[in-house]
């Protein structure tokens, strides 16, 4: 056991721990050249004083979406006497339209922020702002799906440039959900105008070079070797060409190796690192969820641990329980959590998210299975699984005298 003396120590295996945190925006971005140079695009009229197209910007956890973004916020601040005021706003934290007003307000006017003021005085302060000098405010919103009043917070943004009679607002949305504007509604669809940019997965080689790169910064020379980086870059490339995953694996190494008092990282550190990265990566997944994703995942796990009114299917090995059975079990979990189950078209689409997400797997049965239907199957523990989503769920309903299992 490390003491805190040991702790104090320099260490044998990091030189800049910061490099490997998938938070870090390197100086370069590579194999991104494209991604970026179809941001900047976008933000060009933005610096010329003009309101350019709203931006979606789409891709799988872990394919750079953030760090480019962040990239090309950097080179335009780094521009003098430009027109554009740039907000990045991260939506887990600030996660409601008021949050996100409240936030730009205080990125720009932070005397005026924090005042109790309401919606409405803050959207009017923003206009008056933008008015001033003619500005043009970009608004990135990054993980934009996870806001709650999403229809407002889009109207509301859109609607300013209705409402100023110079200036304007340009938004960039990035989401992991090409499916979330679904869930808009048409008003506020109707007045987006936005271009889209899908950032397709890293292959192995692209993560071997990524990792390379920042482990030649982020560690002491000889504490890992490219025979390593090839195993982490091929472990990531399966899970879906995650960046971020790699860096996990690398980060969490290193850690284990440090503990060991070793002066290098071996590939029993990788081997370990890439397990528990595997359960971290899920779980932080799907806590993560959208709220009625993850009543239907639960749905799943609950059939799946126990079988339903059916007999489950399983080929010896594998159980697959019926997609029917799943939507008739998240109704009622629905109504013993006072919420409106979602119609059966948007259940079909949970269901696509969670096989796109890696959780799930789903297929059309053969005919003569209860006629034709769609089978699905859990991917991950059902016991750990389950906690994950019960804390989640029941955190609140606890207090409501709602209980796991009541449902």
């Amino acid at each position: 056991m490390q003491t805190l003396n040991d702790l104090l120590v320099e260490s044998k295996i990091f030189a800049n721990r910061e490099v490997l945190s998938p938070h870090y925006t390197p100086q370069k971005l590579v194999f991104r050249e494209k991604e970026i140079n179809n941001i900047e695009r976008a933000l060009a009229p933005s610096l010329k004083g003009e309101r350019g197209r709203n931006l979606f910007i789409y891709g799988k956890t872990g394919t750079g979406k953030t760090s480019c973004a962040k990239y090309v916020i950097n080179e335009v601040n780094a521009i003098p006497n430009t027109k554009a005021k740039i907000s990045y706003i991260n939506c887990r934290i600030y996660n409601s339209r008021y949050r996100i007003l409240n936030k730009v307000i205080s990125d720009h006017i932070p005397t005026y922020a924090k005042r109790g003021y309401g919606a409405v005085e803050l959207y009017e302060k923003l206009i008056n702002w933008i008015e001033e000098d003619s500005k043009i405010l970009v608004i990135t919103l990054d993980e934009v799906d996870v806001v709650k009043d999403l229809d407002d917070l889009i109207y509301t943004l859109t609607r300013i440039n209705s409402d100023i009679r110079a200036g304007g607002v340009t938004l960039i949305g990035i989401s992991n959900k090409v499916s979330f504007k679904e869930d808009l509604d048409p008003r506020s669809l109707s007045t987006l105008y936005e271009s889209e940019l899908i950032f397709p997965p890293y292959y192995s080689n692209e993560i071997f070079a990524i990792i390379k790169d920042r482990a030649e910064t982020g560690f002491k020379n000889g504490a890992i070797d490219d025979e390593i980086l090839h195993f982490i870059a091929a472990s990531a490339s399966k899970e879906g060409g995650d960046a971020r995953f790699s860096l996990k694996i690398m980060s969490k190494a290193g850690e284990m190796a440090e503990e060991r008092s070793q002066e290098a990282i071996t590939m029993k550190e990788a081997e370990e690192a890439i397990k528990a990265a595997e359960s971290e990566i899920v779980y932080d997944l799907i806590s993560t969820l959208p709220e009625h994703q993850k009543l239907v995942l639960y749905s799943i796990v609950l059939l799946t641990g126990s079988g339903g009114s059916y007999k489950k299917l399983t080929d010896g090995v594998d159980t697959y329980i019926f997609s029917g059975e799943v939507y008739g079990r998240y109704k009622s979990i629905s109504e013993g959590l006072h919420k409106q189950a979602k119609s059966e078209r948007w259940y079909r689409n949970y269901i696509s998210e969670l096989e796109m997400q890696g959780l799930i797997v789903s297929f059309d049965s053969s005919k003569g299975v209860r006629g034709h239907t769609k089978l699905i199957k859990l991917l991950y523990p059902v016991k750990k699984t389950r906690e994950v989503l019960e804390r989640d769920i029941f955190g609140i309903a606890k207090a409501n005298g709602i209980e796991p299992g009541a449902v």
